[in-house]
């Protein structure tokens, strides 16, 4: 005698799988482009409180207006397009650019040390040391963790809003949000730091960018995790 599966009755779920069936709510989904705009205003937030608090470098107005447009604005377009590779998936996907993301934060970081070492401009109002190694790596310290401590609070903000959106990828997603963040805290040493030297504006202010890609590689892909 043959017998119809499908007259067979389903065995039952069991009492442990009820449970959990009837603990489930909704869950709200990513909205990326909100995710943007909240790292961007946290990044916004905080160079706005730390050129008030440190006040705005001593050579702005002698400086060349072209220059000081041209390099800030290379500042803010590499936080805003890491920060969109970062946090926005292509259409149809769920995980941010990952690789894009990884290989934006490593151009990035060279095309800014690059540009201080390359693009410096000087004036009699502008701070200038003795070049000694000792100096170079004071200064250009402070000044990177002047750019990291920026960098911080949009940093650990994304990495929050990317909770349960990086199964893969983590490291790459989270080096580009830290060079987008770095490039935050970049633009804060435009506007607060008057020392013009080559070799402290690639390695201090672009430094910021290399540091912050490494802490975000580090610290997204475990804070992406935690409930």
């Amino acid at each position: 005698m043959t017998v119809d599966r499908q007259d067979l009755p389903a065995p039952p779920i069991g009492d442990l799988l009820a449970a959990e069936l009837r603990e489930l709510a909704p869950v709200a989904t990513r909205r990326p482009w909100r995710d943007v705009a909240a790292v961007t205003a946290a990044a916004a937030t905080s160079i706005a409180v730390l050129v008030v608090t440190l006040a705005v470098r001593r050579d702005l107005d002698a400086l060349p207006r072209a220059w000081l447009i041209g390099y800030g604005g290379a500042w803010l377009a590499g936080f805003a397009l890491l920060a969109w590779l970062s946090l926005v998936p292509r259409a149809g996907a769920v995980v941010p650019r990952w690789l894009p993301a990884a290989v934006g934060a490593g151009l990035a970081a060279v095309g800014f040390v690059a540009a201080g070492l390359t693009f410096d401009r000087t004036t009699a109002l502008s701070l200038v040391y003795a070049p000694t190694t000792a100096n170079h790596l004071l200064r250009a310290a402070a000044c990177a963790g002047l750019g990291t401590i920026t960098a911080l609070v949009p940093m650990l903000l994304g990495a929050r809003l990317l909770r349960g959106a990086v199964p893969v990828g983590g490291a790459a997603i989270g080096s580009g949000l830290g060079a987008a963040c770095g490039a935050a805290g970049g633009f804060l040493l435009h506007l607060h730091c008057p020392i013009t030297h080559p070799i402290h504006l690639g390695v201090g202010h672009g430094g910021a960018v290399l540091i912050c890609a490494l802490l975000g590689a580090l610290l997204v892909p475990v804070l992406a995790r935690i409930r």
